[in-house]
């Protein structure tokens, strides 16, 4: 693609390195920015900035937050004897959309996927262990994904959880096997988290 202004090339790369993003719709966003007013590109650089500078992740549940304790765990109307489990933010998000669930949050991160390189240590499983130790937690649902990595990380954690004196449950199968929760939509993933079955067929 033959650029007639280096800003313009420069902008325009940086674009396509965003999922998702090619060198053609990166180009439409640049031309859209430009024709903007520049109070308004400011404003849009800025919440960029800030996004990168000033955001924090929880450090109860390590959801995205803006400040040290994030929104869901603060609130004293959560259930907070009831932990969702889920692999990030997005899942958060959904799980949140769908008006089905009081309790609160677990980000783990990611999933267990040995082809990837990512093993238990680099999720956020010791700190959800120590979440569990007060004995004040009732319940943990694993909501993780029909992947065969969410299976697997769901069998890891059922090994790690089960010394607790707490009910284990999953989201129901209404969602695909295969399928993420993220594009799952909101009446089968409310449904799911409300008719949740326990988690007691996994081979120990």
């Amino acid at each position: 693609m033959n650029f007639s202004s280096k800003l313009l090339e420069e902008a325009v790369a940086e674009f396509a390195k965003l999922p998702g993003v090619g060198q053609k719709t990166a180009l439409r966003l640049v031309l859209h920015l430009l024709n903007r007013d520049v109070a308004e590109v400011q404003k849009f650089s800025t919440a960029i900035t800030k996004l990168r500078t000033e955001i924090q992740f929880c450090e109860t549940c390590h959801n995205i937050s803006d400040q040290k304790i994030c929104e869901i765990c603060a609130s004293p109307r959560r259930d907070h004897t009831t932990i969702c489990v889920v692999e990030d933010t997005r899942d958060v998000m959904a799980i949140e959309n769908t008006n089905q669930y009081n309790g609160v949050y677990h980000v783990l991160g990611g999933l267990i996927s040995p082809m990837d390189g990512i093993g238990p240590g680099d999720l956020q499983v010791d700190t959800l262990v120590e979440r569990l130790k007060d004995g004040n937690v009732k319940e943990t649902i694993f909501a993780l994904s029909a992947t065969m990595e969410g299976d697997t990380t769901i069998f890891y954690l059922h090994k790690r959880l089960k010394q607790f004196n707490i009910n284990i449950s999953t989201i129901a199968r209404g969602i695909a096997f295969g399928g993420e929760l993220e594009y799952v939509d909101e009446i089968t993933l409310g449904r799911s988290i409300v008719t949740r079955v326990p988690y007691e067929n996994s081979p120990s």
